[in-house]
């Protein structure tokens, strides 16, 4: 009779306690939450395509296959016509995004660093300037950045006629930035080769090197073989071919520049606003990781007879990188996401290229969903890659 008595009471607690278990029940959450935002997507989707369907309007994305009859002024990388698609239009606005956005990436993590490691100088005017550029940029919206760099300083250099001579022929006016543009001959892949054989050669040799001195103490000059190898594999291959490589130099005319390439104000404004407000950001966050840093690593790296420079270098900032690094990817998020603001100036970006389409053929809900698809896919790319090198950087325990 005992033990009859005590089977409902086990049978009870073992209920209870899966009811309290915290991993049982999350599982309960996690289900309820998709079930719940699944029911949501359907209910919009269905919902949008009611309406639609009463208001007699054409959906799909059929629309991507016809003729977009109207021009870009910028398509570096691919050949565009009026008579091309709405698909190859956007796929120019997504390339121009890109170059932006990779381009103002790479300058603003440069000089965020360096305004970042000058508000730690012991230099009072160094300091201060890095200082008033951090809270004269942080503090004004990125449009009026972008204005600034357009309307105040691009607009105003002089006409072609008068244009700016600078080094290797090239000029610089209110149209843009004119250098030589390369011809390549017959042959000339073979240096294409040449710098990609040289980039896999450099990240071996510094994985070689990064093990060599964990074992032995002794470093090895990677700066100098990366050059050689990025730089020289690529010459080698070029004279192997006999050089077929030329240049077309822009040349001065009455009324304009003609031959070479040119980088358009509107880009050049784009990327010079991008970089320098992102910039400010980086700085701070540069500044931060390296307070992180304990002082101690300093003054032991003093005691060894390292001077300031090294210290910073080799002992200070590869500390600092486990800090700066998971802001830093909030920034180049940042960065990407505020290059939609190029549809100000006239900049063919994805937004603005996606808005005349918009315009053209009503199908606002298709190409918004591009939009958002796009720059979702950059985003999260682009935080796939940020967590890989975080966890590069990471600290390894023995």
């Amino acid at each position: 009779m005992a033990s009859q008595d005590i089977t409902p009471v086990v049978k009870d607690s073992a209920k209870v306690s899966l009811l309290n278990d915290p991993k049982f029940r999350g599982y309960i959450f996690q289900a309820v939450a998709v079930l719940v935002i699944a029911g949501l997507v359907y209910w919009m989707v269905n919902n949008t395509i009611t309406n639609l369907q009463r208001a007699n309007l054409a959906s799909g994305f059929g629309f991507l296959d016809g003729r977009s009859g109207f021009d870009i002024s910028s398509s570096p990388y691919l050949a565009y016509s009026s008579d091309s698609t709405y698909l190859q239009a956007l796929w120019v606005g997504i390339l121009n995004t890109l170059t932006v956005a990779f381009a103002g990436i790479i300058t603003a993590t440069i000089i965020g660093f360096i305004i970042g490691i000058g508000r730690l100088s012991h230099n009072w005017l160094i300091r201060k300037i890095c200082t008033v550029y951090v809270e004269v940029f942080r503090n004004v919206p990125p449009l009026l950045v972008i204005f600034f760099w357009y309307s105040g300083v691009l607009s105003v250099l002089p006409q072609a006629r008068q244009s700016i001579s600078l080094p290797f022929n090239m000029f610089l006016n209110n149209r843009g930035f004119f250098f030589p543009a390369p011809v390549f001959g017959e042959g000339a892949w073979l240096a294409g080769v040449g710098l990609l054989v040289g980039i896999v050669g450099t990240f071996l040799v510094r994985r070689w090197a990064y093990k060599r001195q964990m074992a032995t103490g002794q470093q090895f000059p990677v700066g100098w073989t990366s050059l050689g190898l990025i730089v020289g594999l690529p010459l080698l291959a070029l004279a192997i071919k006999g050089f077929p490589l030329s240049f077309d130099y822009p040349v001065l005319g009455a009324f304009n520049l003609r031959g070479g390439s040119q980088v358009g104000p509107e880009f050049m404004s784009l990327y010079l606003a991008l970089s320098f407000y992102t910039a400010s950001f980086i700085a701070e966050i540069v500044r931060a990781g390296i307070r992180g840093v304990g002082k101690g690593q300093s003054e032991a790296a003093h005691a060894l007879g390292l001077r300031a420079g090294p210290t910073t270098r080799l002992v200070v900032v590869p500390q600092a990188m486990r800090i700066i690094i998971p802001p830093l990817t909030s920034q180049y998020l940042n960065l990407t996401k505020n290059s939609s603001l190029a549809v100000a100036i006239g900049y063919p970006d994805l937004v603005a290229v996606g808005g005349t389409i918009l315009n053209q053929t009503n199908r606002s809900i298709e190409v918004v969903t591009i939009w958002l698809v796009v720059y979702l896919s950059i985003s999260v790319l682009t935080s796939l890659f940020m967590n890989w090198f975080n966890a590069k950087m990471a600290l390894v325990e023995r």
